[in-house]
């Protein structure tokens, strides 16, 4: 039990430490396309994301913009380390007990909910604006991590895995908005032989197959049927991630583990920062107050920076004044607060959401989407830092 609990923790301490790292990346990334889509390399880089790409075996082709690829294609892969981080969580890890597992729930819910009907209570007489009301529910954990990262050890352990437990059940919740709302007209046919495939990595699962290759191939033919079907394509990542055993019978190792390993330096360093690159390049030629006041952006801006924050924070003291739960160690109710406040950068994945959200939209909803997702999470990450700097300077000493 003492090897067990010590492999887990070790685990989600390289999970924090190279999500932080990652936060770098992704700020960059997300920097250099503002820069180049408000420079003369504007054309270029939109006739980059509109490049068509195919792939085709036989008679069958398959062929979607480049953009297209790395967020229906590239995503499914950071989906599927998303699914391999919650399963570990979950069995073994931060997760695996109700103790632990309360507080960032709990808190998580809050940070899910409140942002939703802030939106919802801005745009409720613009129908199609009502869309979007998942976008601010989300957290960019890589982000949010790489924030707390500048400030070093001055910030408890136990604070990072806090903010790491939220934004895995942040994502988990934004698996299941997906899934429910954001998926088109269903193709049954499609729909039945993915389930098959399913059917046949649980059964995989459940005679003790561990080999990788096996599931990975599977993986793939049910993307591409996920993908034709009308469900959004990145969901098959999960179910694959849920299906990967988390032990091998006949060795001492974890297949999950060691696909998360592997997976996670190309999906940190170069999935989500090409993610970053190909949807945070917005121009601002064009743009006025208009823009920026809409009722769609301020219910972003809002929903992310005030409502995650509120909902964060009216979670985790309910949840400690009905004695549910307790702070994380060494943590104080300021501490905490940092860490609401830094779940409203929702970037990645709040971006995410708003190009299935607004798929059609046109420029204006394109617009005010990445305007008001990039504006949030930019006052969430210096407010946040600010703050955490002031509040950890006894934890420092």
């Amino acid at each position: 039990m003492a090897h067990k609990n010590h492999s887990a923790a070790q685990a989600t301490q390289n999970f924090v430490n190279l999500e932080a790292l990652a936060g770098f990346a992704l700020i960059s990334a997300a920097v250099l396309a503002l820069v180049i889509s408000n420079s003369p390399l504007t054309t270029l880089y939109q006739q980059w994301l509109g490049l068509p790409v195919a792939v085709q075996v036989g008679s069958a082709v398959l062929q979607k913009p480049l953009l297209l690829w790395i967020n229906d294609g590239l995503m499914a892969v950071f989906f599927l380390l998303i699914g391999l981080e919650l399963k570990r969580e979950l069995l073994i890890g931060e997760l695996s007990s109700r103790h632990q597992l309360v507080l960032p729930a709990m808190a998580a819910i809050g940070g899910f909910a409140v942002p939703a009907l802030v939106f919802v209570s801005i745009n409720w007489n613009n129908a199609s604006a009502l869309n979007g009301w998942a976008i601010p529910t989300a957290t960019d954990i890589a982000f949010a991590l790489g924030i707390l990262a500048l400030l070093g050890s001055r910030v408890p352990l136990a604070l990072k895995v806090f903010l790491t437990a939220v934004a895995i059940i942040d994502d988990l919740l934004a698996i299941i908005v997906i899934a429910l709302f954001y998926s088109g007209d269903l193709a049954w046919h499609h729909l039945l032989w993915a389930a098959v495939i399913i059917a046949a990595m649980v059964l995989l699962n459940r005679f003790k197959v561990s080999h990788l290759g096996i599931y990975l191939l599977l993986g793939l033919a049910l993307w591409v049927l996920v993908l034709k079907s009308g469900v959004h394509a990145t969901l098959a990542g999960v179910v694959v991630a849920f299906c990967i055993p988390l032990r091998d019978r006949q060795q001492d190792s974890s297949p999950l583990q060691e696909l998360e390993h592997r997976l996670h330096p190309y999906v940190a360093f170069m999935i989500v920062p090409l993610f970053a690159f190909a949807n945070a390049g917005v121009s601002v030629s064009g743009i006025g107050w208009q823009e920026l006041l809409s009722p769609l952006s301020l219910g972003l801006i809002l929903g992310l920076f005030a409502g995650k924050q509120l909902g964060v924070m009216l979670m985790v003291w309910l949840s400690v004044r009905l004695k549910l739960a307790s702070l994380p160690a060494n943590c104080s109710w300021g501490m905490v607060y940092g860490v609401a406040v830094l779940t409203g950068i929702g970037f990645t994945m709040s971006l995410f959401i708003g190009s299935l959200a607004f798929e059609h939209g046109g420029f204006d909803y394109d617009a005010q989407v990445r305007i008001g997702v990039l504006g949030a999470s930019l006052l969430s990450a210096l407010l946040g830092y600010g703050w955490l700097r002031f509040t950890t300077r006894e934890h420092s000493r």
